[in-house]
């Protein structure tokens, strides 16, 4: 979703972009707003525990032929895999910059699959990919100073930013509540994510389970998909499981709740805490990431010390508890995130695309 907002953001402002990724399997898996843009499609294979996501695989030949046919003035990539690591060696052979972006934390995810001994190797990987671009992208201001402290070259912060008309209070749904079997004064929990052990679902579903004590009304709503869900599922035959879900769906999904939790200390950013918060709902998160940056605790949500065991429970009980304070903080949340729409974000990306293709100022329309 962050990539799709940028290349329509980049788009809007006029720029020549050419989309690299690997091949979906049908049309509805590709990204949004992309359909228009010139693409190299390459093939890709899927990774495993996450079917829906695809690493690309080496296109090294394709990517040089066609950037010397028509040769970008600056390339972006996003990913540092086998497809990453083709193009930057593409732009290096044929002298074009490149601005790298570090969007998911691929070493810590390496510990919570049993291979924790990869991950100092993993991490100087990243290190020795990213060191070869201009400059890299970081979306917070403490990952940020992690990757300069690890070696990483220059990095500059590359925020996030949120769709307010779309994650809306407006958009809740009486109808939606109904089917989870809620009452309009029942308590609606949420987490909207992977269903996965790196993003520490785990510790969000013991929330609920204290949270149920003094809430017998409350329900909790689980929307996303992977790995753990069957088990999840199996395990707990009382929670609703709702799948995947985007756009006004999602949308829905996030306004027709009450309170959110997201205990994930995996992120790079975690565009959910935005969404939540867009949408009014009073926010549960570690003090990590979009909740470090945009969650005043006891203001507009909850930002809880991740040092303290057993925090992130106690936390969300007291605040289930206070049906006044997580109508206050979801109004406080709304209204925090009125000033955080896309287009400042794309204009600071723009800002650097050029100042790094161009060095002097340039009064032309860039190829990306």
């Amino acid at each position: 979703m962050t990539l799709s907002r940028f290349v329509a953001g980049l788009q809007q402002r006029g720029h020549q972009l050419q989309l690299i990724r690997p091949r979906h399997r049908s049309e509805a898996q590709a990204p949004p707003d992309t359909d228009r843009l010139p693409l190299l499609q390459v093939s890709g294979l899927h990774i495993p525990l996450y079917p829906e996501l695809q690493l690309g695989m080496p296109a090294g030949r394709r990517i040089h032929r066609a950037w010397r046919q028509l040769r970008p003035d600056i390339a972006y990539i996003a990913t540092e895999g086998p497809l990453g690591w083709s193009a930057l060696r593409a732009a290096r052979r044929l002298g074009i910059p490149v601005v790298s972006g570090f969007h998911t934390n691929f070493h810590t995810y390496s510990r919570h699959y049993h291979m924790g001994l990869l991950m100092p190797l993993v991490k100087r990987y990243l290190r020795h990919f990213h060191h070869r671009s201009r400059c890299t992208l970081a979306p917070n201001p403490v990952l940020c100073e992690e990757l300069t402290a690890a070696g990483f070259g220059q990095v500059r912060v590359l925020p996030r930013g949120v769709d307010t008309a779309l994650f809306n209070p407006a958009h809740r749904s009486p109808g939606l509540r109904r089917q989870w079997g809620l009452a309009d004064t029942d308590l609606a929990v949420l987490y909207v994510g992977r269903i996965a052990a790196e993003k520490n679902i785990h510790e969000a579903l013991a929330a609920f389970r204290r949270i149920e004590r003094s809430r017998p009304d409350a329900r909790f709503i689980v929307v996303g998909d992977g790995p753990l869900r069957a088990t999840l599922a199996g395990e707990n035959p009382d929670l609703i499981f709702c799948g995947m879900r985007t756009g006004r769906a999602l949308a829905e999904h996030f306004a027709s709740a009450d309170l959110f939790l997201f205990p994930s200390r995996t992120e790079t950013f975690g565009n959910v805490t935005l969404e939540a918060m867009a949408s009014g709902l009073a926010v549960v998160a570690y003090d990590y990431a979009a909740a470090a940056m945009h969650i005043r605790d006891g203001i507009n949500g909850v930002r809880v010390n991740w040092q303290i065991p057993g925090e992130f429970v106690n936390r969300a009980e007291q605040l289930a508890r206070d049906r006044r304070g997580l109508i206050a903080m979801g109004l406080a949340a709304r209204e925090h995130t009125r000033g955080l729409g896309w287009d400042r974000i794309v204009d600071r990306l723009e800002s650097i695309l050029c100042e790094n293709a161009f060095p002097e100022p340039a009064a032309h329309v860039s190829r990306i």
